[in-house]
């Protein structure tokens, strides 16, 4: 491939990694959001997480299949369009009311990033060299995560924007029908961002038919068919099983914040930032990344170091008193007014998990699949199965936190990063060729 078709195909892939983050990361805001508008519990709001990624699961490996038919750059194009009619599903679900609705809008909204995600993530690491896919993962992950970033700041803006007013008239409503007109009126903010949201992913569909990509072909079509079976590639599979637990413990970094620093009595003015804050600390990761792999560090040393942050920072969230805090002003960017951010150092702990997280997927997917050949393409598949951790893990969290308190359902993370860590001291060389 010439350096132009390289550079133009790195950019395509990073609008596309945009647009995973924008829309991946508004379930922070939706969660807390969807708990008023729809009377739900802790346990029940976090269905909107399980509803999202188990579609990952479901669609992984017929995504897989559906690739082999109509190739990377039409794959893509569909995905955009399935994910479209996700966000088209929302309209009736806000004007109904109906929280069933919205997890089905959710869980086609997964699945088309399910199929776009299948084709885009090889191709990163199939672009260059396999020593330096990790820095390539870790430039779409600064697409994806400064997206991250947007999100729940600007859906925030129209979710959340004077909701603790709008709760007390609803707490204080003296009649079913006073409280059922405020809850949907509450619910009918959803319309707007989710037909803008519509549009653009039918435009950016549009846009992708008619776009040159860049044809790649992957090991999987370069290498001779006859090749030993995947189950007799163990460090695949431990990838699997690492790749689930870190994307459980990244969904409840930034989805559960929210809601954690509410449920320590913060004003949902300072608490609405927070899952930027996780993922602006994610975005300060890969940076590290990209200056520091291959040259000066390789891609299983970083998950190494990620896992044992991880560790550290998830018991100085659990231990830290959670009515300690610290503020600096700032300007709400809702109402463009100053106000005190006020931020508990235990809420600031889980934010920097973002760090420890930020080098963890693309660390673990090259050294998965390195060395598959014919099986590239199935290896991918089964990671981006994995991605259901992000479905179960935090339902756990929500459990957990019904039972013992939100702070110390954190102490779900520690066995997520001690199996990252396995993986990294050893797992990732189970079974490959010296």
């Amino acid at each position: 491939m010439n350096r132009r078709n390289y550079l133009f195909g790195l950019i395509i892939i990073g609008i596309l990694y945009f647009i995973f983050g924008f829309v991946t990361w508004l379930n922070g805001t939706l969660i807390p959001f969807l708990k008023v508008a729809c009377e739900l519990s802790d346990f029940t709001a976090y269905l909107v997480t399980f509803a999202f990624y188990i579609s990952y699961f479901v669609w992984a490996l017929p995504s897989s299949w559906i690739l082999k038919k109509t190739g990377f750059k039409n794959g893509i194009a569909v995905g955009l369009f399935v994910m479209a009619v996700g966000a088209l599903l929302f309209i009736p679900a806000a004007y109904s009311r109906s929280y069933l609705m919205f997890l089905v809008a959710l869980f086609i909204l997964g699945s088309g990033l399910a199929l776009m995600q299948t084709a885009v993530n090889p191709y990163v690491t199939i672009l260059g060299p396999i020593e330096s896919a990790a820095k390539r993962i870790s430039i779409m992950g600064i697409c994806n995560k400064v997206a991250g970033v947007l999100a729940p700041i600007i859906l925030g803006a129209i979710l959340l924007s004077g909701i603790e007013p709008m709760m007390q008239e609803i707490n204080a409503a003296t009649s079913v029908e006073d409280k059922e007109i405020l809850l949907n009126t509450l619910s009918l903010r959803l319309v707007m961002p989710y037909t803008v949201m519509m549009i653009i992913l039918i435009l950016l569909g549009i846009l992708v038919c008619f776009t040159h990509l860049p044809e790649v072909k992957d090991e999987e079509e370069t290498h001779d068919k006859a090749t030993k079976s995947i189950w007799k590639y163990p460090y695949l599979w431990f990838g699997v099983v690492a790749m689930f637990f870190y994307v459980g413990i990244e969904v409840i970094a930034g989805d559960t914040i929210i809601q954690y620093g509410m449920s320590l009595n913060i004003e949902q003015e300072s608490a609405k930032y927070f899952t930027s804050l996780t993922l602006i600390s994610m975005v300060v990761g890969y940076f590290v990344g990209v200056v520091l792999i291959p040259k000066y560090i390789n891609q299983r040393q970083a998950l190494i170091g990620c896992s044992v942050l991880g560790i550290i920072l998830m018991l100085a969230a659990v231990f830290t008193p959670g009515h300690r805090c610290f503020s600096f002003p700032f300007i709400d960017l809702t109402t463009l007014s100053p106000i005190q951010m006020v931020i508990p150092y235990t809420v600031f702990f889980v934010a920097l998990l973002g760090v420890a997280n930020s080098l963890v997927w693309p660390s673990i997917w090259p050294l998965s699949l390195d060395g598959l050949g014919a099986h590239t393409k199935t290896g991918s598949a089964l990671l981006i199965m994995s991605i259901a951790g992000g479905a179960l893990l935090p339902l756990v969290y929500g459990k957990i936190a019904e039972s013992v308190g939100t702070q110390q359902a954190y102490w779900i993370a520690l066995p997520c990063y001690l199996v990252i860590l396995l993986f990294a001291v050893f797992g990732c060389k189970m079974g490959k060729e010296k």
